[in-house]
């Protein structure tokens, strides 16, 4: 069974391994964790001084074997019932179990139940197909909005989704 708990300075030793190729790293992170690869210390510091944060939240989902996922939850803007998803990440020993579903699942009930949020968005780069049928799979819909990165030496562009708890996989 996935629960879901905030990060834990620990949980970085796990999550460094999930990404083996700077590909899969940009996909995660678009860049914004710095250069491949990803250390230990990075990670940490990406959540550090954040603790107390109203406007983000780290979090790592686990089962019995430990750490299986991660994303972050920010609020991006001035409006506090509008959340943003990023840094989703699975372990790739888990991925195309349901994990990923599960984690944002888990993460969307957060938003909403606990949060208070009433809508959550995020972002995948249109080079990144099973993380975009995992993200429309458990409700996220294309908002039309795009954008385009240079990275690696290519064009990503980045898709923009949204997810309205009004209309629950309508």
């Amino acid at each position: 069974m996935l629960r879901l708990r905030p990060f834990r300075k620990n949980d970085a030793k796990a999550i460094i391994t999930w990404t083996r190729t700077p590909e899969e790293f940009y996909k995660w992170s678009a860049g914004i964790l710095g250069d491949f690869p990803l250390t230990e210390d990075r990670m940490i510091e990406s959540t550090s001084g954040r603790d107390d944060s109203e406007r983000f939240f780290p979090f790592t989902a686990f089962d019995e074997s430990g750490p299986v996922g991660y994303l972050i939850l920010r609020i991006p803007g001035e409006d506090d019932k509008r959340v943003r998803f990023g840094f989703v990440i699975v372990s790739p020993e888990m991925r195309g179990k349901g994990y990923g579903k599960q984690l944002l699942k888990l993460a969307l009930n957060y938003a909403f139940d606990v949060y208070g949020a009433e809508a959550a968005e995020l972002g995948v780069f249109s080079n990144n197909p099973n993380a975009y049928h995992c993200y429309k799979s458990v409700g996220f819909k294309e908002t039309g909005k795009r954008k385009d990165y240079e990275i690696l030496g290519e064009t990503w562009t980045d898709v923009e989704m949204e997810y309205d708890p009004g209309e629950e996989n309508s």
